[in-house]
This record gives structure tokens, C-alpha cells and sequence, in this order.
């Protein structure tokens, strides 16, 4: 598997920013004699939507649930906007709103009463918890479904009475543990926007495993796998950090042999892969990391004499990122 160092990979200047929103130092935690989670080290701005992205038994949950003090870590410290959850607990959980991967809801209240409930339990009251509870209701397409009972809801909607319940009191961190867990495409777009929304002046800490989602919502991630953060940083910089091979696509008008010969002058290039009939091709040149290969190419077709008509960079996916990151599972099997 590539290990690489999250300390590495991504790092912001948090000093220059002021303290982080969320630090973790030497984050540990034992099931038994199990470790669940392995000296993780991160911090996490203001205004920063994060991602934790890994297998099912990485350590997402465990985070997240340590993060929100849900239980001790067994070494190590968190300090949620300068407090610590071991010292300052309350302090901490008041500025939080946590939606867990198996939402806890009180199933013969309605939607409504039970996100004023919520509201009251995290020090709104009066007209401002009504107005909030009407915003999230409006926010998460449950204004149709405010005066049914919860165990009435399907699942998507029960996931949408989560959210909302997390929401309802403008926490100053989100943390999300699989947020469009269960809900339909529709219910997706709209939670995406919300947070994203959100993530703009407030932090958002979610998990999950789809990768998409990540892509998406998320302006950092971190991979993690076995209990460990394996690489962070934003998609594209954790491409180039993992030393896989530039790939451009290039549409050019000319016989293949002859453009062939002509990109191969190009000392960097890998390989070469060619699709199309006629004398209109496209070419898929794999070039070593670390170097942007578009003027070279550029220059080597134009300069044989032929047109070129397009010439792109493709970004490895997070999908592929992912993968690399976690090969040992594949190869294990």
C-alpha cells in the first residue's frame, strides 16, 4: 500500500490563519486490544469542508464520534475552537451539530415538534426557534412532512429529520457521518447544497465512502484505511503526490504513424494510445509526473505540420486516488 505522510501532503499554515477549528493530536483509540484508530494528527479550519474517505472499518466513525466527545479517545487529545473535549466537554458539544451514521430520533413525535424539541435542547428559544425550525424544514423538503409522526417516515426522510436536527441550532462545526445515506437522488442534490452552503463561513467535518460524494462537497480530504489518515490534501494535489503519470488527450488531423512519430519526439512521453479513423485521431499520451507536458506536445505536432485541434490534461480521479491508497484490500483477496 502507498503510505504517505498527511504532514506532508496538503499542509496549510494554520498559524498564519490564527488556531485551527479542529485539532487532533496523537488521536488513538482501543476497542479491547483493537486499534480502531492509530495516532491521527489533522487540523481543520473555519470555512473548510472536509472529508474523511475510506472502507467500511477505516476509522471514520470512530473519528467523528471521538470529535464530538461521544466517548474518550484512549490517547492522544481534540480541541474543538480552542477547547479541549476532555477538560471543556460542554463547551465543546454546544458548538456542535452532529449527525451520526444511525440518527437517534424520538419516533412518536412529529417532524416538527421533534426539531423544536432538538431546538429548546440546544438553547433556542422563543421566536428564533420557531423561525429556525421553519428554515430547516423549508431547507430539507420536510415542510410536507412536519406533522407526521417520525416512525411514519421512510428512511429518506427520517435521514432529512437528521439533518435538519443538526442544523437547527447554527452550530459552529457541522460533523456529518454519511449524510445522503439512504436518500433519493433528488433529497442528494439538495443536502449537497446545504452544506456546501454552510461550509462557506461555518466547518464541516463529514465521512463516507462514496467517492463522488467527496468530490463534490469537499474541499479537502483524507484518506484513511486501517485506522490511519493515509494522504490529505485536495484531490488534484494528492494525484500529483502519489507519482502517477500525466496523461493528456490530444485531437489531431493527421496519419497516425506519422503524428505517432512526431509525439514520441517528446523525451517525457511514456506511452502513446490512438482511437479514431481517417486522418482525424485522437492520441492518449501518458507522460512522467511531475511536469506539464502541453506545450512540448503542442509544439512537437505543430512543428511535423499537422493541426491540432484539441490538447487537455486529465486529472486522476478520486476514484483512482482511492484505489492506490487502498490496493493492499484488492490484493489481499
Amino acid at each position: 500500500m502507498i503510505r504517505l505522510p498527511p504532514q506532508k501532503i496538503g499542509t496549510h499554515d494554520f498559524t498564519a490563519e490564527g488556531t485551527a477549528m479542529i485539532e487532533a493530536e496523537k488521536l488513538t483509540k482501543y476497542y479491547g486490544t483493537h486499534p480502531a484508530l492509530v495516532d491521527v494528527d489533522f487540523q481543520i479550519e473555519k470555512g473548510e469542508i472536509v472529508g474523511f474517505l475510506g472502507p467500511n472499518g477505516a476509522g471514520k466513525s470512530t473519528t467523528l464520534r471521538l470529535l464530538t466527545g461521544y466517548f474518550p479517545p484512549s490517547r492522544g487529545t481534540v480541541r474543538l475552537a480552542g477547547f479541549d473535549i476532555r477538560t471543556h466537554p460542554l463547551e465543546v458539544r454546544k458548538r456542535i451539530g452532529y449527525l451520526p451514521e444511525n440518527v437517534p430520533l424520538y419516533k412518536e413525535m412529529t417532524v416538527r415538534s421533534f426539531l423544536f424539541f432538538m431546538a429548546a435542547l440546544r438553547g433556542l428559544n422563543g421566536k428564533r426557534k420557531a423561525a429556525r425550525v421553519e428554515e430547516v424544514l423549508k431547507d430539507f423538503m420536510l415542510h410536507h412532512q412536519a406533522e407526521t409522526l417520525i416512525h411514519k417516515l421512510s428512511k429518506g426522510y427520517r435521514q432529512l429529520t437528521g439533518m435538519a436536527q443538526a442544523f437547527v441550532h447554527e452550530p459552529e462545526v457541522l460533523i456529518l457521518d454519511e449524510p445522503t445515506l439512504s436518500i433519493d437522488p433528488r433529497q442528494v442534490v439538495r443536502v449537497r447544497e446545504r452544506i456546501k452552503a454552510y461550509g462557506r463561513s461555518h466547518t464541516v467535518v463529514l465521512s463516507s465512502h462514496i467517492l463522488p460524494e467527496v468530490a463534490l462537497i469537499c474541499d479537502r480530504i483524507l484518506v484513511m484505511d486501517q485506522g490511519r489518515i493515509v494522504a490529505a490534501d485536495r484531490p488534484e494535489r494528492l494525484a500529483a503526490a502519489l507519482g502517477g503519470p500525466s496523461v493528456y488527450e490530444m485531437e489531431v488531423t493527421g496519419e497516425e504513424e506519422a503524428v505517432r512519430a512526431a509525439i514520441e519526439k517528446v523525451p517525457e512521453v511514456l506511452k502513446i494510445r490512438c482511437t479514431g479513423e481517417g486522418t482525424e485521431r485522437r492520441f492518449v499520451v501518458e507522460g512522467r509526473p511531475g511536469k506539464d507536458l502541453r506545450e512540448a506536445l503542442s509544439s512537437a505536432v505543430t512543428a511535423a505540420g499537422f493541426t491540432l485541434l484539441g490538447l487537455t490534461a486529465k486529472e486522476m480521479s478520486l476514484e483512482d486516488i482511492f484505489l492506490r491508497l487502498t490496493r493492499h484490500k484488492e490484493d489481499k483477496s
